[in-house]
């Protein structure tokens, strides 16, 4: 859960600690004194996009951390997956943005993204209030709800990926309708350049042996001079003894002498292998003028070969392994369009058989969600009559479409909230009460189906009042049994169910505004109520009022 936000320089908050417990907490104030500013700064630390303005006036950056105490088992998951661990079983978020653009984010003091912010912070902080609204008014998103409930991640994950792979086949196949005239036209535009390069018989490492040889050739008269020059100093000549010659000399001399003198058979036993060594020198140095004499390619055969592969160059690849793998793709396409027909006939059916394993797929998943969907309105319509909804009606209504991502279904929340009237759109009826009860019914329908342990409802009490706002707040109260809950709301009568209540204050000093949050105590609590209840002028009516709240909340 959440156990501490710290804020500083957001807005008009200059710097806050807030330290929340278990259960339900609330935040109240007064309209405009930084409510919406709490949920900004949490909505910065789970990584969604920043703004400039949200930095305070006069301030070059603005932070805020976050910590959390024994998160839920997906979210050190996903910790880990991006090389990140808890610490003893907390987790501290924090991120800085300035007015230049440049931000930081840590988790756990090390160096991280907004991405990986955002990756974590959804298995760390459930957050319902105008997005959630959205979702209602948005039906393509209803869906979701439904899959939700009936925990079809699985079936989701499995038909997605056989829709992919039908999706793939089909984009191939499509590229393979080919115009014949087209075709023919590829087909002799393939057989001509490989035809030309297999004609060139290329081979890797051929431009660089063509190169050694054409240096050889141009220098042939210099090497050959050396080589012989080589030859005689290891071999002799007619006026003089060589190497080889001087060395074999010079172990006669000290052979003579071992048996008389030991010391001197390590020195006969290393003249004999410099001989041999000398000797193998020599017989390659007569090799290599071999070779040099026998070279049979002239300087003309070498140039036109490289002119020759400087030309298909141009054409096919700046090197010969670029040109050979050109030529291999080049083969490979004239094979699969001289074969065009049998291909696209098995490529066409290869497509339908995927087709058919993905509709398979989609109306087993079709025929889960329609049960799930009676569940769904169900249990909906059960929470919505306790949120004092008791004459609404609730259909899900689900249509068969073409097969997309999530299948083929198209499915749309619709209600009814007076008798007689036939459901419709929740976008075209809903008032923002009756928006506000059905996102709280359908979030505690859907309570259990994830393990996020901190849910945040931001002015969920929009446009109720009376005995629907203490509903509310006694189904607020009921989920923050399980889990913590976080509520900003304007209504006394959930302000008195909370397990924590932090008062919201703004104030003016020295020409500048400041907010302030501040965990009330029993008489500070009645205080707040009576002024959520009375307004200006707090009398002795609204205090006991206040205080009678308080002890129905305990």
């Amino acid at each position: 859960m959440l156990t501490n936000l710290y804020i500083e320089n957001i807005a008009v908050i200059e710097k806050t600690a807030i330290d929340f417990g278990e259960g339900l907490n609330v935040l109240t104030g007064e309209t405009g004194a930084g409510k919406s500013i709490i949920i900004d700064s949490i909505n910065a630390i789970l990584g969604s996009r920043t703004s400039k303005d949200l930095i305070r006036n006069g301030c070059e950056s603005a932070f805020v951390s976050a910590e959390f105490s024994d998160p839920c088992e997906k979210a050190l998951e996903t910790l880990r997956e991006y090389g990140f661990e808890d610490e003893d079983g907390t987790v501290l978020l924090q991120r800085e943005f300035s007015l230049s653009g440049k931000g930081k984010c840590r988790i756990n003091g090390r160096p991280a993204t907004a991405a990986v912010l955002r990756a974590v912070g959804v298995y760390l902080i459930n957050i319902h209030g105008q997005h959630e609204s959205y979702e209602l008014m948005s039906p393509e998103l209803h869906i979701n709800y439904i899959d939700k409930l009936g925990r079809l991640s699985e079936d989701i994950k499995s038909y997605q990926e056989a829709y992919k792979k039908y999706r793939s086949l089909k984009s191939e196949l499509d590229k393979a309708k080919y115009d014949e005239a087209e075709r023919e036209r590829r087909v002799d535009l393939l057989s001509y350049q490989v035809n030309e390069l297999e004609r060139a018989e290329l081979y890797e490492g051929e431009y660089e042996e063509l190169l050694e040889q054409r240096m050889m050739i141009e220098n042939r008269e210099k090497i050959a001079s050396a080589l012989s020059e080589v030859r005689e100093f290891l071999n002799g000549g007619d006026e003089s003894d060589g190497a080889i010659q001087s060395l074999e000399n010079a172990c006669d001399s000290i052979n003579g002498i071992t048996s008389v003198y030991q010391d001197a058979e390590s020195i006969a036993q290393r003249l004999q292998n410099a001989v041999y060594e000398i000797e193998d020198c020599y017989n390659e140095v007569v090799a290599l003028s071999d070779d040099a004499e026998s070279e049979a390619d002239s300087l003309e055969e070498i140039e036109d070969r490289i002119d020759l592969i400087h030309r298909l160059g141009r054409k096919y690849g700046s090197t010969i392994g670029e040109m050979l793998e050109f030529l291999e793709k080049a083969r490979g396409e004239l094979e699969y369009l001289e074969k065009y027909e049998e291909n696209r006939e098995a490529l066409a059916q290869e497509c339908k058989d995927a087709y058919n394993e993905a509709k398979a797929l989609a109306e087993s998943l079709s025929d889960k969600r329609r049960e799930v969907a009676k569940r769904f309105a169900s249990q909906v319509r059960e929470e919505m009559s306790y949120l004092d909804m008791p004459n609404v009606e609730l259909v899900v209504r689900q249509d068969r479409c073409e097969l997309d991502s999530n299948g083929c279904d198209s499915i749309e929340i619709l209600i009814s909230a007076n008798p007689g009237e036939a459901p419709k759109p929740v976008a075209k009826i809903a008032s923002g009460g009756e928006l506000s009860r059905m996102m709280l019914a359908i979030k505690n329908v859907l309570a259990d189906t994830d393990d996020i342990d901190t849910l945040i409802f931001d002015e969920v009490d929009t446009g109720i009042s009376g005995s629907a706002s203490q509903k509310v707040g006694l189904k607020l109260k009921e989920v923050s049994k399980s889990r913590q809950v976080l509520c900003v709301t304007h209504q006394a009568q959930i302000a008195a169910l909370a397990d924590s209540h932090f008062k919201i204050a703004k104030t003016v000093s020295g020409g500048k505004t400041y907010t302030g949050v501040t965990l009330l105590d029993h008489e500070g609590r009645r205080s707040e109520l009576a002024r959520i209840i009375g307004g200006v002028e707090i009398t002795k009516a609204t205090l006991d009022y206040a205080e009678e709240l308080l002890s129905q909340g305990k």
